[in-house]
């Protein structure tokens, strides 16, 4: 995957900006089911903030390398406890998401538009 842009990076921090953590990275640091949980999370959202309980800014700096790595994604933003990491969907994943768009509904007519007639 290519390095994001600084555009990039700020358009996806504004897409960020209201989401809530979806993983906790705890005590146990980085497991296969944290990695798995991850990992999922990317594939149906792209976009996910984790939260790492780690006191350590170190510790937490390589753990969001780490966790970048084993699932092939990208940081966009690292705020203290906070990492905001991106994975593109395949094309032909975001083909199939693709959704018919639905029927307009007609204006309901109300008293006045009865009284026009």
């Amino acid at each position: 995957m290519k390095e994001l842009t600084s555009g990039e990076r700020c358009a996806l921090r504004a897409r960020a900006h209201h989401l809530h953590p979806v993983v906790m990275v705890g005590n146990a640091g980085l497991t296969a089911q944290v990695i798995k949980e991850i990992d999922a999370n990317l594939r149906s959202h792209e976009l996910i903030k984790i939260r790492m309980l780690d006191e350590d800014r170190d510790a937490r700096a390589r753990l969001a390398e780490a966790i970048c790595e084993a699932v092939d994604a990208k940081p966009v933003q690292h705020i203290g406890k906070i990492l905001v990491i991106y994975r593109p969907k395949p094309a032909e994943e975001q083909k199939k998401v693709a959704k018919p768009r639905a029927k307009r509904k007609l204006p309901r007519k109300t008293k006045r538009n009865f009284q026009k007639s």
